[in-house]
């Protein structure tokens, strides 16, 4: 599975239904090196050069039946269509 936001690819997803987290990363990617919250409150992990390497969206489900699409700032604010997260919000 390939997710694309903005000009980040996650190629590993695992959604945990119960408390509606969806967890994306880079399958080449090392140890996070710094953490933070988006203004939405989802969290971003960075290697150490400074590069997304993880996503952790709360409410990820709730969020989009609710609105239909999600704003995650990477640092800028990228809008991400609900149809582009559709199969990694399966269970």
């Amino acid at each position: 599975m390939e997710i694309r936001i903005g000009n980040h690819v996650f190629r590993r997803a695992d959604y945990d239904s119960d408390g509606d987290v969806l967890y994306l990363g880079r399958s080449e990617a090392g140890p996070a090196s710094v953490a933070s919250l988006t203004p939405e409150g989802h969290g971003v992990r960075f290697d150490a050069d400074g590069d997304v390497i993880g996503l952790t969206i709360i409410d990820a489900r709730r969020l989009l039946e609710r609105d239909g699409h999600l704003t995650i700032t990477l640092p800028q604010a990228l809008r991400v269509e609900g149809d582009e997260l559709a199969t990694a919000l399966t269970v």
